[in-house]
């Protein structure tokens, strides 16, 4: 039987454990997949801890954690096309990523290219996909200046290696401890914390044209007011405010066409998902305290070698 990570109720780490799990079925329009790489995310932690998406479903219990995910195809379910036992391939899980075998819609799964690694390509889903999504939803023409709120996490790492390779100037707010790392992206970096606007004005003097937020509260308040045309804010981190201020949410395409176009920006150079520590799956609990800790820099991925 195949090995996960889970955890069995809401709450803390005590609700974790490893555990045997039956072996996976593909249903219509799913991949069964022997995971070879899984990304390690904040959203797992917060979820162990009762949140869930606006709108999305309840999570079933025991819940395997992850979300994202790199391997071999092992079964394709009923109405899957374009995809065959023995392929590469990485996407969203529809079963836990933790895990030794895990499901894939089919609809939102990318063949992998021979030239990406298996713990890149299991830590793009998420941060990266997010990221592009944001950055097509905002449509900047090159030359304009992206403001992006929190640029040191996963996503804004993303979006800021997308953004300046598509030639948009980009300011980030961090933490002065990551500010040296937003300048090796190439981006100008700005001070989080009270008074922020005043210095993002006075590191683009010329004003923004878009605002990726990654923060949302009292930062994306202050923020707001810089970005002329509200179109242009987009938020993927407090839905509610960005749309009282005039924004959106960012919108996910979820498609094996972004997971194409991501994978294709790594292989150019243009794109580092900065995956600076993997562990095993067993001990996929280290890791995942070392995600919840939020003194990362980079992504974090587990790794499974391939199964007797």
């Amino acid at each position: 039987m195949p090995t996960a990570y889970l955890h069995t109720a809401f709450g803390g780490p005590e609700t974790e454990a490893f555990a045997d799990l039956p072996r996976p079925v593909p249903g219509p329009g799913q991949l069964l997949i022997a995971v070879r790489a899984a990304g390690v995310n904040p959203v797992d932690w917060k979820r162990r801890g009762g949140y869930r998406r606006a709108g999305g479903p309840p999570t079933d219990l025991p819940s395997v954690f992850g979300s994202e995910a790199a391997g071999v195809v092992e079964e394709v379910g009923p109405g899957v096309e374009g995809f065959a036992p023995g392929d590469e391939v990485f996407g969203s899980t529809d079963t836990g990523g933790y895990a030794e075998l895990t499901l894939l819609p089919a609809a939102g799964t990318a063949h992998k290219p021979a030239g990406l690694s298996w713990t890149d390509a299991a830590t793009l889903p998420v941060a990266a996909a997010t990221a592009y999504d944001a950055l097509v939803q905002l449509g900047l023409p090159a030359g304009a200046t992206l403001l992006v709120n929190g640029v040191g996490g996963g996503v804004g790492v993303s979006a800021a290696q997308i953004a300046r390779h598509a030639g948009l100037t980009v300011v980030g707010t961090a933490s002065a401890a990551k500010g040296d790392f937003a300048k090796s992206l190439g981006v100008i970096p700005v001070a989080s914390g009270p008074g922020v606007a005043d210095r993002v004005r006075a590191a683009a003097p010329g004003g923004v044209d878009g605002l990726l937020d990654l923060v949302g509260g009292d930062s994306l308040r202050e923020l707001a007011p810089l970005v002329g045309e509200r179109s242009r804010l987009v938020s993927g981190a407090d839905k509610a405010l960005a749309v009282e201020l005039g924004g959106s949410a960012i919108v996910r395409a979820r498609t094996g066409a972004v997971l194409s176009a991501v994978a294709a920006l790594v292989l150019d150079g243009a794109l580092d998902p900065h995956v600076t520590r993997t562990y095993p799956l067993a001990e996929a609990d280290q890791a995942l305290r070392a995600v919840e800790s939020g003194h990362t820099r980079g992504k974090i991925a587990l790794t499974i070698p391939p199964r007797p």
